[in-house]
């Protein structure tokens, strides 16, 4: 047998493995009541709830206030997926022994992690797609004019917060408190980034916090690329940020990232 017919052998079973764990996590994601809520619908409540708030009058960078709405929240469903959602969910499995037991099956690791983050990455592309379909039948908003370099900007903003994301888990020790911890994060990370709507009034202290944030560069480029029409490439600034950010993940996952529970 060659060594060609040998790799082809050997990456079939891991694609089924893979096709198989990502339909898995799926079943998973949606049969979780509280995850379907607070992960998937409730940035949709908020568009709603955000949206009827400011009203269609106002403006900000010369669009109504709504679309800057729809496009924080877009901002802040990539944080709650990717950071807080993936974060929640590897500190319930490794602590509750799930990871130390794939360990021991034939599914590689490297699949099973390809394949969380994949879902991941289907469920916020399914709710960036609510958001905007939302906007448009409540509020008028506009579809993205161009959809090619939207795709780009949520797959790097999901990149990078899926790896500050699993960082996090590493750093959390407990179940229980998993959720508090991520969402004492997110929470004020995405008031002070934009995520619920401009800060352009918040006090100066405020604003120089936010913008240290990944959030906040993220928030600017689905501005630039939602609300002006413009490539995610014209905003470098903005990209090495959250590429700094999402370096700095990966590097602290990959040294710190563990299959055994840690609150024991």
């Amino acid at each position: 047998m060659s060594a060609e017919a040998v790799r082809i052998a050997i990456r079939r079973p891991v694609r089924r493995l893979f096709v198989h764990q990502l339909r898995a996590e799926q079943l998973v994601f949606w049969r979780s009541r509280e995850a379907a809520f607070f992960i998937f619908l409730f940035p949709l409540l908020l568009l709603v709830l955000l949206g009827s708030l400011y009203g269609g009058h106002g403006r900000f960078q010369h669009v109504p206030v709504r679309w800057a709405v729809l496009a924080g929240l877009v901002g802040y469903g990539c944080a709650n997926t990717s950071f807080a959602g993936l974060a929640i969910q590897l500190v319930l499995r490794r602590e509750s022994g799930v990871l130390k037991r794939l360990r021991s099956t034939p599914l590689p690791p490297a699949t099973y992690i390809v394949a969380l983050l994949v879902s991941t990455l289907i469920v916020f592309g399914l709710q960036a797609i609510g958001l905007f379909l939302l906007g448009r039948v409540l509020f008028g908003t506009p579809f993205p004019p161009d959809v090619g370099s939207l795709v780009a900007t949520l797959l790097i903003g999901s990149a990078a917060f899926a790896a500050l994301g699993t960082a996090t888990a590493m750093a959390i020790r407990s179940a229980e408190g998993s959720s508090a911890v991520v969402n004492f994060v997110l929470l004020p990370m995405a008031f002070l980034s934009g995520g619920f709507g401009p800060t352009k009034g918040y006090p100066a202290v405020l604003r120089a916090i936010g913008d240290v944030l990944p959030l906040t560069y993220f928030v600017r480029l689905v501005n630039a690329v939602y609300l002006h029409g413009q490539g995610f490439w014209t905003q470098p600034e903005a990209l090495a940020v959250l590429a700094g950010w999402g370096l700095a993940g990966l590097v602290l996952s990959v040294r710190t990232f563990g299959w055994e529970p840690r609150g024991r």
